[in-house]
């Protein structure tokens, strides 16, 4: 290794320096050592073969040494042939082990990701929806990507770097200290020279790397926000492209700037350590040269010392950061931990139950329910910020109860606000109640497994997620075993067969982020046909149809009618004329049932349900034009 790679080395070492220091948490070891037990055999494979490339590093000097003083003294040919044969064969041994670590490496450290990552993915989705609504999803990427990766290097790269790198420097100075004591004893004088300018500019580089980091993440942030659908629209309906453009190029400049300077301070930090390092280098030649003619030291013995210091530093120089390189995979350990050790909120009991067999019935009985406060659900550093928000737990439903029968449909109105969806999250068991029992066939779904309940309740929301996938992907989400005929159908029977019939690529049509190459009723009916395909017993309906003009919500009225036949249903909606069928329909108000009864039982009941009627369908006198008002 060239002493400008030594300095290269150091100066990435000091670089996270401004560390906290704090003892090495055992708890936080104990789970690192349960997650590399599967891979020990791999660990200590990799470790042989850095103490071997290590004590390979050290001969080849040796035997430099031994051919120069072989050579001056005039040794015979033979001998000199045969030390360059084993230095050519020790520098083939190095190139071969050095693959076979790189690969062991590798494996390791893509092992160990792969198990961390699988460890955090399945865990994250077992949280509740409350936990995503409150995370940044680009802080929660970080976890499984940065993280992760970070913590995979404390053994593909600080494990063996640690070990090699201290079987190199014991094993030089050994074999330096037989050389000439004299001079190794000045080669670790100078040592000071060269670490404690790099424990300087280390720090100034770290600080501008932060500064660097946080500058790219808001010009990533920014962009992030411009590039999407909603944010390129919004630009282009209220956004000034000039002034846009303008702080896009500030913040650009400020990161140009920044990188600027970074490049010249470690210019000049490389070639400040470099030059100490032929200084060093001098001091070998002129001393060790001094002694050899003075007939105290062999003049082979001067090149191995030569070669060897390089051996010397960079071990010295690497150890002294490896403590970094240490606690920096622990942090990334224990902010992986950090997630996993958040608990879900809703859990399968270990006795769940499957729902019962045939048609199921709906009930909830006096169910009061407030939403978790963030510090049951999230973490400070998912969300970014200093401390968690207490607040929450305030009662948003108070003793809410009705009973849909098999194959009854209750449908719940009211202003928005009033609680209607946080009613119908409750089904699913996106959110626990606090208090009464919502109830599936009679059975509490707090003790009913997960699957089943995915394998009972189909929900469409008001705003229909799509991912960026194609057509075909995003229907068999709800049947993964679908055929093609089975996709067609349920496209038929939401009106949407004909449109998916014109796309480019028919079925495998990529429908965007979102599903935004779609429109808005579009991408509302793609997942009633997902609904209709899942084919489940209950069904939820929030704002089904908020998105559909009158025709293409008749249409789909049609087919929601077909899907919701013997299944029993729970529908909100804002358009009344969608829940006059009904067989219950709740008017919810501040999270209260204040009226029920059918649609003709609530008008002639003339409150509130009554009052919603007449105010989307009694025709209203015609309001003049600012025009028509000024004539």
């Amino acid at each position: 290794m060239s002493m400008e790679t030594t300095a290269w080395t150091q100066l990435h070492s000091v670089m996270n320096a401004e560390q906290e220091r704090r003892p090495l948490a055992r708890a936080t070891l104990r789970r690192i050592g349960a997650f590399a037990r599967p891979h020990r055999r791999r660990i200590t494979q990799f470790v042989v073969l850095g103490v071997a490339t290590a004590l390979l590093a050290v001969a080849t000097p040796v035997l430099a040494g031994w051919v120069v003083t072989a050579i001056v003294s005039g040794d015979d040919e033979g001998r000199v042939v045969r030390l360059a044969l084993l230095i050519a064969l020790i520098a083939v041994l190095e190139a071969a082990l050095g693959i076979l670590a790189r690969r062991l490496s590798a494996t390791l450290g893509e092992g160990l990701i792969l198990d961390l990552r699988t460890a955090v993915f399945d865990h994250v989705q077992r949280m509740p929806v409350a936990f995503f609504t409150r995370t940044r999803t680009g802080a929660l990427v970080s976890r499984l990507n940065n993280d992760v990766i970070g913590a995979q290097r404390a053994f593909s790269n600080t494990l063996s770097g640690v070990v090699s790198n201290l079987v190199t420097l014991l094993l030089t100075l050994v074999v330096m200290l037989t050389l000439s004591w004299q001079i190794t004893l000045l080669a670790l004088a100078l040592l000071p020279v060269f670490v404690i300018p790099a424990r300087r500019m280390g720090r100034r580089m770290a600080r501008m790397q932060r500064e660097a980091a946080t500058l790219n993440a808001a010009m990533g942030t920014r962009m992030t926000e411009r590039f999407s659908a909603p944010g390129a629209t919004l630009v282009k309906l209220f956004g000034r492209p000039e002034q846009e453009s303008a702080e896009f190029a500030a913040r650009a400049r400020r990161v140009a700037d920044i990188g600027i300077r970074t490049a010249t301070a470690q210019s000049a930090f490389i070639t400040a350590l470099t030059l100490v390092s032929a200084l060093a280098l001098a001091l070998v030649y002129g001393l060790g040269g001094w002694f050899a003619l003075n007939g105290s030291l062999e003049p082979g013995a001067v090149v191995s010392l030569a070669l060897l210091l390089t051996r010397l530093y960079a071990p010295l120089t690497a150890l002294a950061g490896a403590r970094v390189e240490v606690m920096s995979a622990l942090v990334s350990f224990e902010r992986v931990f950090e997630v996993l050790d958040l608990e879900p909120l809703i859990q399968d009991r270990p006795d769940a139950q499957r729902v019962p067999d045939g048609p199921v019935s709906v009930e909830f009985a006096d169910v009061r329910f407030g939403y978790p406060s963030a510090d049951k659900v999230s973490l400070a550093s998912l969300e970014e910020v200093a401390s968690l928000d207490t607040r929450g737990g305030d009662q948003v439903l108070h003793g809410i109860s009705f009973r849909a029968e098999p194959g009854q449909t209750v449908a719940l109105v009211g202003s928005s606000g009033a609680g209607k969806s946080t009613v119908a999250a409750l089904l699913p068991r996106l959110y626990d109640v606090d208090g009464g029992a919502v109830r599936i066939g009679g059975v509490d779904v707090r003790d009913l497994s997960a699957r089943s309940l995915r394998e009972t309740l189909g929900m469409v929301t008001q705003d229909g997620h799509l991912f960026h996938d194609t057509v075909r992907a995003n229907l068999l989400l709800a049947s993964p075993s679908a055929t093609d005929d089975d996709l067609w159908d349920a496209l038929r029977r939401s009106r949407l067969d004909d449109l998916v019939r014109s796309l480019p690529d028919g079925l495998d049509t990529v429908v965007g982020e979102r599903g935004y190459r779609l429109s808005g009723g579009e991408r509302q009916r793609m997942t009633i046909a997902r609904l209709l395909l899942a084919r489940q017993r209950v069904v939820i309906l929030d704002e089904a149809t908020a998105h559909l003009d009158n025709t293409s919500e008749a249409a789909v009225q049609e087919a929601l009618a077909e899907a919701l036949d013997g299944r029993t249903a729970l529908v909100i909606a804002h358009r009344l004329s969608t829940v006059r069928a009904a067989d219950l329909i709740l008017v919810i108000e501040s999270g209260r049932v204040v009226e029920r009864g059918t649609h003709d039982e609530l008008l002639a009941a003339n409150g509130r349900y009554a009052d919603l009627y007449r105010t989307q369908f009694e025709e209203r006198p015609a309001t003049a034009l600012p025009e028509e008002a000024a004539a």
